[in-house]
């Protein structure tokens, strides 16, 4: 059996340029993988991090945490068949021609979505459903604040809290053409944080109430205008620092005061025993509404594989609207 493939690595921590589709070991299965030949793989601004070297917790060489394809070789004991067509977060590796996939966070693509669409969906689509619902526990007609609206887990979050919660959306976002996509998702009230000062436009469009919930990527140069923007008992979940890490100054009588939980979370670094569980519960509540094409992945380019730095550039030039993914198999039209 031949024990080469091929998987995307940075030669050294830094820019784009480090990175290098080259020849590696094809991964090493336990009796709980699935050995998976992959047809598409997402990028994600972890995997940007992953690149820099500045993320602690990595042990896979290969870049990528999202993947979507078939199975070629699972256990005599598992849930999946070779040949099955899957999706979900692998710890590392996704970037590559063939990759290992705890079954156990494995999710059956459905009929109708293509691999590429499938590799839109567990990054994003599970960040935004743990956030919303197992952190900001987002009720019924509750108001949210998602900043990054057309990013690929604000086009998530948006669709999930218009389906699941009737939730009244406001959304962020620097251009026209993003707040138009994230009205055509949903958005109630979308706002341009180039031109507009958020915080007010929050309290205009709730009468001086505030958001529920706030998801938030920027971190610390948003922290007085979110702190403005929420309401009292508001939900406050970060999970990006776009804006810088640290807040200077921080008024811990103004947290009290309104009584705000402020919660920051990561997935990639959650246990598996969680993305096992959040993989479960999601594919449970919202694979019927992925099946009936109420929810869905939204791409904003493809890139072959071998245009790996392409697409981290084009991520980090900030200019995409949902999710840029890498074509590994396939020319996009055998699926």
């Amino acid at each position: 059996m031949y024990t080469k493939m091929k998987g995307v690595i940075a030669k050294n921590p830094g820019s784009a340029e480090q990175l290098t589709y080259t020849e590696m070991p094809k991964p090493q299965l336990t009796a709980d993988d699935l050995l998976i030949e992959v047809h598409a793989a997402a990028v994600n601004r972890t995997d940007i991090l992953n690149r820099e070297g500045k993320m602690g917790y990595v042990e896979n060489p290969i870049i990528g945490v999202e993947v979507a394809g078939v199975v070629v070789d699972a256990n005599q004991h598992a849930d999946f068949q070779i040949g099955d067509r899957v999706m979900g977060l692998v710890n590392g590796g996704a970037y590559a021609e063939y990759v290992a996939l705890p079954e156990d966070r494995a999710m059956r693509i459905p009929q109708q979505v293509t691999f590429e669409q499938a590799t839109a969906i567990p990054e994003v689509f599970l960040t935004a459903y743990q956030t919303m619902y197992w952190i900001g526990h987002l009720a019924e007609h509750e108001t949210i604040l998602i900043h990054a609206g057309a990013s690929g887990v604000g086009t998530a979050a948006i669709q999930l809290a218009k389906q699941f919660s009737q939730a009244t959306v406001i959304a962020t976002a620097g251009s026209e053409r993003k707040l138009d996509f994230c009205r055509e998702l949903g958005a109630d009230v979308t706002i341009n944080y180039k031109e507009q000062a958020f915080d007010e436009e929050v309290l205009q469009a709730t009468d001086d109430q505030g958001a529920d919930v706030i998801l938030d990527f920027v971190g610390a140069s948003y922290w007085e205008k979110n702190l403005a923007s929420i309401t009292t008992d508001g939900r406050w979940v970060v999970i990006g620092v776009l804006g810088g890490s640290t807040v200077k100054h921080v008024n811990l009588m103004q947290l009290m005061m309104k009584r705000v939980q402020v919660t920051g979370t990561l997935l990639t670094p959650r246990s598996d025993a969680y993305k096992a569980a959040l993989s479960k519960e999601f594919m449970e509540q919202v694979g019927p509404f992925i099946e009936a094409a109420q929810i869905h992945p939204i791409i904003d380019t493809v890139f072959p594989i071998e245009e790996v730095q392409q697409a981290h550039e084009h991520m980090e030039a900030n200019q995409n609207i949902g999710k840029i993914v890498l074509r590994v198999k396939g020319d996009g039209t055998d699926e």
